[in-house]
């Protein structure tokens, strides 16, 4: 390598974060809308609409790890991890096209069909960038505190894509039509300007970063090639890694937490707040000031603590603040609905958890890289692609959990579909808040105990890189 693997230049860590932003924007579109989509506007019942959801985020058990088993191998002029960076965006935006064109007059089995064949593809083709893309984010650094940096800029550029989404469909979109969010053409001007944004962010990070194709470590002469049976070896061996297993069963509890809130988001803003197209627009500055401060303060946080105590204490966080206002809200101990009063409050929780969760994310992400490490010393493969699959493959999962639980319950509820909130019976409201508050709070605390499990620190780290230099000494 022409340069040292410990230093990124602030060029490079920005043409890798913006990457980031294209898979924000999927993930924002498909999370905040196609759940209310196909449920309110369509007609879709809550269970099939989350078995829907379900079936396309599981089959990323299969398309996960085999993504980063093919990554980790991959020999071409372009190294292992661009030509998958360049071939996703195309394939990607057309799924998101068609999951939102559905074919007029299909019944409610139709409808299930197409949206769950569609929601499928679309998580390959997402997966396809996500996973090399994070692979190669490892592969740019050696260093401890340099990763967390690295991953920052990759968390920023996560939250400035939910950001100009949320604010281009709240502000522009939505509010340019009659009851915005509750007709279905205004959902077409939303796919375009998110595929939009989607071919610019991936296709420029992956034309930005190839530079650092040179500096990427080669394929090892000694890797076993291909096939079912040396993935699920591969799987195999890095769930053996205690440290690994820790986060792996942390991801799982809290990703329950993250998709049952954010399958019920725009339902508790409709109907449980109330608040109009511009007061949800609004509360994207939750979003803006708790991301920045996550920026700002996560390679800071880890020179002084310790990254398992700050994956546990925004773990915590994270899961106290999302749910707290609704359940104040449950105790008549927050503002009228419809006010901007209201507004300022969810915003200031919404902030706290924001800052948690930003923070959390690097924390998470770069310990990732350490593991890496730890796995590499062990064995002398160096398999990031693994290990990050097998990283989004459980928080998807666990996350299509979230939406199997949001759905099942609001079908056990018997919520009303296309009904105005003024016509709900409001004990099925209150019934939506005990959903959205304490029980979606209670699974992010479990995963904030288990992650205490987590034991690389900065010394363990030190001996780890110490032994992966003097093998490379040896073998040099």
């Amino acid at each position: 390598m022409s340069e040292s693997v410990s230093s990124v230049s602030f060029q490079t860590k920005i043409a890798f974060g913006i990457g980031a932003s294209g898979e924000a924007a999927t993930n924002w579109i498909f999370n905040a809308l196609t759940f209310f989509f196909y449920n309110q506007i369509l007609g879709l019942s809550g269970t099939m609409t989350a078995l829907a959801v379900t079936i396309g985020i599981a089959s990323d058990a299969v398309t996960d790890p085999l993504m980063g088993s093919i990554s980790d191998r991959w020999r071409s002029k372009l190294g292992r991890r661009h030509p998958f960076m360049f071939a996703a965006p195309l394939p990607l935006v057309i799924t998101i096209y068609l999951i939102f064109s559905p074919p007029a007059g299909l019944d409610e089995t139709g409808l299930f069909v197409w949206f769950a064949v569609f929601t499928v593809l679309m998580r390959i083709c997402s997966t396809l960038f996500a996973v090399p893309h994070l692979a190669m984010g490892a592969e740019l650094s050696d260093d401890y505190i340099e990763r967390s940096k690295i991953m920052s800029y990759n968390n920023v550029f996560t939250y400035i894509g939910v950001i100009v989404m949320h604010i281009v469909v709240w502000f522009f979109i939505f509010p340019g039509f009659e009851n915005g969010r509750m007709t279905q053409g205004a959902y077409s001007p939303i796919v375009i300007f998110c595929s939009s944004l989607i071919m610019i962010c991936m296709l420029g990070s992956a034309f930005a970063t190839r530079g650092q194709i040179a500096r990427m470590r080669p394929v090892p002469d000694d890797l076993p090639p291909f096939s079912f049976k040396q993935l699920m070896l591969e799987m195999g061996s890095a769930i053996q890694n205690r440290n690994y297993l820790y986060l792996l069963l942390g991801l799982f509890f809290l990703s329950i937490t993250i998709g049952t809130h954010e399958t019920l988001s725009l339902y508790m803003n409709t109907f449980y707040w109330e608040f109009t197209d511009t007061q949800i627009g609004w509360l994207i500055m939750s979003n803006v000031i708790g991301y920045a401060i996550g920026f700002a303060t996560a390679a800071s946080l880890h020179q002084k603590y310790e990254k398992r105590w700050a994956t546990v204490f925004t773990a915590a966080g994270l899961s106290v603040a999302w749910s707290m206002a609704v359940t104040l809200r449950l105790f008549d101990l927050a503002p009228d609905n419809t006010t901007w009063t209201l507004v300022c409050f969810v915003v200031f929780w919404g902030f706290m958890a924001s800052a948690c969760g930003s923070i959390l994310n690097i924390s998470v992400m770069s310990s990732l890289a350490d593991i890496a490490d730890e796995h590499e010393l062990k064995t002398g493969r160096r398999q990031e692609g693994i290990f990050y699959s097998a990283r989004t493959f459980f928080a998807k999962v666990t996350n299509g959990i979230g939406h199997v639980v949001a759905g099942v319950a609001l079908d056990i509820i018997d919520f009303p579909r296309g009904v105005a909130a003024s016509e709900i019976d409001p004990q099925k409201i209150y019934y939506l808040g005990l959903i959205d508050g304490p029980f979606a709070m209670i699974w992010g605390l479990i995963a904030a105990v288990i992650y205490a499990g987590y034991k690389i620190d900065k010394a363990e780290h030190q001996r780890i890189r110490t032994g992966l230099d003097e093998k490379a000494a040896n073998a040099g």
